[in-house]
């Protein structure tokens, strides 16, 4: 702990917060740890990766006709599922054939030269590119390697780096980081002094600077677990959970007006209150959800589980609907889109009406 926030640069890190630092680092060890898994020895073909070059392409050209829309697809090709685009088509030819090129028919079709077979069709308005026709051919040569969309795959843990020879790593995620800087011009920022770390810690945290007298407390405490003392104070004071409260709060649309038309007042401060009591109790992440989607359905129900509902409640209504039940309606849409977006990360708005062109979803 320590050593990640005194390594931080400080003109950046007082606009930060211990959540968006997280999914910061989240998301630089996901592409630092791709990276590491995937890693070709120099002299290899660079490999194609489906979801980046192949997905993109073959959805904006070839979904129209071949995708998830029953109603529209032609020929029974289906390309939007590993299934689908493996499998013979009506006329019984393979669309791939993993390794060959010039037996899959998907390649045959679109490097034709006569009008009536090439695809995309001339009447598409739709066409490849040379340098296009070339990644599908290669992709297909490379054995065709079909991924289900990044979201959807479990992670694994990958092999932990070597260390770097002569930069210090105090936890595991150092070398992780170190093995991404060390393919550019980067190098470690050397570590903060204790005004600074104390600065950090207590912005992150709490959203507030420390006092002159914590600075004091912790510039004179020369035990080995000074810090660790500042963070649990940190952790265990109300502002904590105020601070961490306002992000969720963002999350689940919270507002003391209805918004829209005359944006009465409404009465739902509670369930502020709960998300913050939740910081501050360090309630497991489970309960968390659960508690917020059926609160009021647990066996042991209790009125603070049934406030913490209330983030079913939150968001704007539409309240002069002369149409009860679109009402009704519109209210449920809401609740299984915020859901989605919530503990999901997914948008489910679209579904009311659509299938999801990437997400297995109807």
């Amino acid at each position: 702990m320590q050593s990640y926030f005194s390594t931080l640069n400080d003109s950046t890190y007082s606009s930060l917060h211990i959540v968006k630092q997280g999914m910061l680092l989240l998301l630089l060890l996901g592409s630092i740890c791709t990276s590491y898994a995937a890693a070709e020895p120099l002299d290899s073909e660079p490999q194609i990766d489906f979801d980046e070059s192949i997905l993109p392409l073959i959805s904006d050209r070839c979904f129209q006709c071949h995708g998830p829309d029953e109603a529209a697809r032609e020929s029974g090709l289906r390309l939007d599922t590993r299934e689908g685009a493996f499998a013979a088509g009506d006329s019984g030819e393979l669309a791939i054939v993993p390794g060959n090129p010039t037996d899959s028919a998907i390649y045959q079709r679109i490097t034709s030269d006569d009008p009536d077979l090439v695809m995309p069709p001339p009447e598409s308005g739709l066409s490849l590119q040379a340098e296009e026709k070339d990644l599908l051919r290669s992709w297909i040569e490379q054995g065709a390697n079909w991924k289900q969309h990044w979201a959807f795959v479990p992670p694994k843990k990958p092999a932990i780096p070597s260390a770097h020879p002569t930069w210090s790593a105090d936890q595991t995620i150092d070398n992780f980081i170190h093995r991404k800087m060390s393919s550019t011009t980067l190098t470690p920022s050397p570590k903060a002094d204790n005004e600074t770390l104390i600065r950090r810690a207590t912005l992150d945290l709490t959203g507030l600077p420390p006092t002159i007298g914590e600075i004091d407390a912790f510039l004179s405490d020369d035990s080995p677990d000074a810090f660790s003392k500042v963070i649990d104070r940190l952790m265990a004071s109300s502002r904590y959970g105020e601070h961490m409260a306002r992000i969720w709060l963002d999350a689940a649309r919270y507002a003391d007006t209805h918004g829209l038309h005359l944006d009465n007042e409404r009465q739902i401060w509670p369930y502020r209150d709960w998300v913050i009591n939740a910081f501050n109790q360090h309630m497991p992440f489970d309960q968390f959800t659960i508690e917020q989607i059926a609160g009021d359905l647990l066996p042991d129900a209790t009125s603070k589980t049934k406030i913490a509902t209330g983030f079913l409640v939150l968001g704007a209504k539409v309240l002069a609907e002369p149409d009860r039940e679109k009402l009704e309606m519109d209210t449920i849409d809401e609740q299984i889109d915020v859901t989605g977006k919530a503990f999901l990360g997914m948008t489910l708005g679209c579904v009311r009406c659509h299938d999801h062109k990437f997400d297995p979803i109807k």
